[in-house]
């Protein structure tokens, strides 16, 4: 393979060779650090890193070489934009990295979130019964009363859980939101058994406790 050694042409040619180069630097020195970001093992990340440099190096150093047989000055320069693009890659590595790791984090947050919030109405639908049923206030008067300790602790998980994310169809980006929904969770089942509630959730006090 020849390059030419002619005006515009040499010119577009030096600058696809210099986009290569550069690209190839870039994405070498980004990948290896990201491999060895990983928390896969130390072997296995230095292994992966190994590979990522072969492979740029695989691309730049032909490229210059070939370069070099058609324009003298022309591996040099490309050398020092594969060393500039190198360096800017272990420069922008670790604020890329937690960009990523913030999306991927927000992802799984927003995931959890939308499951918890199904569980939240699912726990306030339950928790209203008592209070909008009259079969079920007149049964567990202790559920809508608030001097009672467990049914005082339900009400600040139900207060907590909406301040973080409501209930939704979506639920909440905030991390907390999900581990409030199961405080929320176990302050109702804790409230029901101090209320008398049936645990099998049939109408009726649990006559086991008397």
């Amino acid at each position: 393979m020849t390059l030419s050694l002619s005006g515009a042409l040499a010119a577009w040619q030096f600058l696809a060779l210099a986009v290569l180069v550069t690209g190839a630097a870039f994405a070498s020195v980004y990948l290896a650090r990201k491999h060895l970001a990983d928390k896969d093992g130390l072997s296995e990340g230095a292994d992966g890193a190994f590979w990522d440099v072969f492979a740029g190096l695989a691309v730049v150093v032909p490229v210059m070489v070939l370069a070099s047989s058609t324009w003298p000055w022309a591996g040099l320069v490309l050398g020092m934009l594969a060393a500039g693009a190198a360096l800017a890659a272990l420069a922008a590595a670790p604020r890329l990295l937690a960009r990523q790791d913030a999306r991927r984090a927000s992802r799984e947050t927003q995931h959890k979130n939308e499951a918890a919030a199904a569980r939240h109405r699912s726990a306030l639908a339950r928790w209203q019964r008592y209070e909008l049923d009259p079969g079920f206030s007149i049964d567990y008067p202790a559920m809508s009363d608030p001097r009672q300790p467990e049914t005082a602790a339900l009400i600040r998980a139900i207060r907590t859980a909406e301040r973080l994310g409501g209930h939704t169809e979506r639920g909440s980006t905030d991390a907390a939101y999900a581990p409030a929904v199961e405080q929320l969770e176990r302050a109702l089942a804790v409230a029901e058994r101090a209320a008398g509630v049936n645990p099998t959730g049939l109408p009726g006090p649990d006559h086991a406790r008397n």
